[in-house]
């Protein structure tokens, strides 16, 4: 009885802990949907119709005013069969209690079996690390499972590359970084890892498999591919650490993981190689003929300059890089972005989903959380460029697209006939293994003791490993529980009615000493200018219909400006007028049905800049920058924190 009397005891406590956390401002302030700024650095994976959402940095609305990075507490889902305003709706309204860590750069491993998500690696931006454990959300029971510490001396690194191989049920993480961030006690500089880590969903066991070359990587991508015997992991990108010099990992040469037989392989690619980058994200789809494998690439954080506004797709077994976003001269992208997350969806489209943009402190597009799509295959009409779209719930399959079999051969259902790189394989065993198509026998849900809801009683539910759904513990609990749920609801209530009159008073006129240099509010997200400007929704790559509403595709420039002039403007806010570095807006009838797109501007020129109402200099897209039109800084929010620069 003792032991129960002191659980409860610490329910207790924990419980005035969190209402005192309750009270505090920045909690009060911040609604994870209708607050919503940006996101980056979090953890994201798919399983049926829901895309969840962990942890991570946000920037809730106004940056101009709260420029600040916040830990992600909320776990989130978007709803893959609900569409809002072109992209699947969020939702914030699962378990996870502060005994969960929130964490930047980790890696949610998904097991679609047994209707598990795993937590895996990570940084802590605001306290120390926690003791490292395996801890799964189970999906069934909105409920999370502590599974105990990796065995071997695995740690917990960050910024690692990851993927998880639903077929074996099995959670990959190669490389990342150990630091006082992610290991308690670690007390060293910070260090990228070299091994691969394998993790066994169904027996809940470890496996640490040397890597390549002994060479410590991070921030590159891994994905997987149905080719040998029963599979193959491609890794590429990042940076790589040699004796103590960090550099960046060659984009042309990829790094290749045999499943079965724990090898390692080196291929170099040709085609369009991408620049140097870190911190993007790329996800895998291909034919049911399996004739080609096309990982697809989206933006990233360079090693000199911002970084990229790009789209590129790996086709293998030939290795060729294919660029298909922007095809113009000025290579790079408006607004290049990293440390976001792609989700490949029903092997049809690819959801990205935040990032962090260097430049820009405008919100991504909060009317959708930040979420974009990639029509994989170039089949959705009306998309912009061959490449971006709004969301299909029904779509599924993948098409091959112009783009790849033009390069490989074939058609949009396969039947690749190049099959091969052009300047031959690094080892001819790769090209054996190559040739094979992996199968794979139908996974089984393991006996658990876990029930599916559909068929679930009262006495069927599983108890957590935390043991804190014993019923003697709930019978001392939960009077006092629901009365405090009671009194926290009450308060709640009050403050968001405080906070709606606080936000429905005049605005206070801004003092006219000049403010520290911060980028100003976006006029083209401004809740007071709905229905008066239609482009406020619009994207590059929307069509005004003339009636009000939008139609057309998509692109990742959704909520950003382009050479328009506006005729209004909320207080304070420049208004972006078209410069000689830009080229004339043509009319709609000039431009056959092609979409808004801003025009690209010459990186080396800062074109036209001038003074907000505030004193801070912009360009002419509401940039800030300095009197030489170079960026104050370089970096726009979460850089420092981000990359450890």
């Amino acid at each position: 009885m003792a032991s129960h009397t002191g659980t409860a005891a610490s329910l207790w406590l924990s419980a005035l802990v969190a209402l005192g956390a309750f009270f505090q401002p920045s909690i009060q302030q911040h609604d994870p949907v209708t607050d919503f700024c940006r996101r980056f650095g979090h953890q994201t994976a798919v399983v049926d119709d829901r895309l969840y959402v962990d942890g991570g940095l946000v920037n809730y609305k106004p940056m101009s005013s709260d420029p600040g990075n916040y830990t992600n507490t909320w776990f989130a889902w978007h709803d893959l069969k609900t569409v809002h305003e072109g992209m699947p709706k969020i939702n914030v309204d699962l378990n996870k209690n502060a005994s969960i860590p929130s964490v930047h750069g980790g890696a949610l491993w998904a097991d679609d079996v047994n209707y598990r998500l795993f937590l895996f690696g990570g940084e802590f931006a605001d306290t120390a690390p926690t003791t490292f454990n395996i801890l799964s959300y189970d999906i069934w029971y909105d409920q999370w499972d502590n599974f105990g510490p990796p065995s071997g001396g695995i740690k917990r690194a960050s910024y690692g590359a990851s993927t998880n191989v639903a077929e074996r049920g099995e959670g990959y993480y190669y490389g990342g970084y150990l630091s006082n961030a992610s290991v308690p006690a670690w007390g060293d500089n910070r260090l990228a890892t070299t091994g691969l880590i394998r993790y066994d969903m169904d027996s809940n066991s470890w496996t640490n498999i040397t890597g390549p070359d002994g060479i410590g990587r991070a921030e590159g991508v891994m994905t997987f591919i149905p080719a040998s015997d029963s599979g193959m992991l491609i890794y590429f990108g990042g940076i790589r650490d040699v004796n103590g010099t960090i550099e960046p990992q060659p984009m042309e040469e990829i790094l290749i993981f045999d499943v079965v037989s724990t090898k390692w392989h080196i291929q170099n690619a040709t085609g369009t190689i991408p620049e140097y980058r870190r911190k993007f994200c790329a996800g895998a789809v291909w034919p049911d003929d399996k004739s080609s494998y096309n990982i697809y690439l989206n933006s990233g954080e360079g090693f000199e300059g911002p970084g990229y506004d790009d789209v590129y797709i790996l086709t293998i077994p030939t290795f060729t890089w294919i660029k298909t976003y922007p095809l113009n001269t000025n290579g790079t992208g408006l607004y290049p972005s990293h440390s976001l997350t792609c989700n490949v969806v029903n092997e049809a489209q690819m959801l990205t989903i935040g990032g962090s943009f260097p430049l820009d402190y405008t919100c991504d597009y909060e009317g959708n959380w930040g979420v974009h799509n990639i029509d994989l295959g170039n089949v959705i009409p009306d998309n912009f460029e061959k490449v971006w779209a709004g969301f299909d719930t029904d779509l599924e399959g993948y098409s091959v697209p112009e783009f790849v079999y033009d390069v490989v051969g074939g058609s949009k259902d396969g039947g690749a006939t190049k099959t091969e790189p052009g300047n031959g394989w690094g080892n001819p065993d790769l090209g054996s293994l190559m040739s094979l198509k992996a199968e794979f026998e139908t996974r089984t849900r393991k006996a658990d003791g876990r029930t599916p809801p559909a068929t679930a009683t009262a006495t069927t539910k599983p108890e957590s490993d935390s043991k804190l759904s014993k019923g003697a513990i709930i019978g001392i609990a939960v009077g006092g529980g629901v009365a405090l749920l009671a009194i926290i609801a009450g308060i709640w209530i009050f403050c968001r009615r405080k906070s709606k009159k606080k936000a429905a008073a005049p605005p206070v006129e801004m003092s006219s000493t000049p403010l520290t240099p911060r980028a100003p509010i976006s006029p083209y997200h401004d809740p007071s200018m709905a229905g008066t400007n239609p482009q406020q929704y619009m994207h590059p790559g929307y069509q005004h219909s003339g009636s009000g509403g939008v139609a057309g595709g998509y692109s990742p420039g959704q909520h950003r400006p382009s050479n328009w002039s506006w005729s209004t403007s909320p207080a304070n806010s420049p208004v972006p007028v078209p410069t000689s570095s830009t080229s004339p807006q043509p009319p709609r009838s000039e431009m056959d049905g092609n979409t808004y797109r801003p025009v690209e501007l010459d990186g080396a020129s800062p074109g036209f800049i001038m003074q907000d109402a505030r004193g801070v200099w912009i360009d002419e897209q509401g940039r800030p920058v300095g009197q030489d039109g170079m960026y104050p800084g370089g970096h726009g929010p979460g850089y420092n924190q981000m990359s450890g620069k």
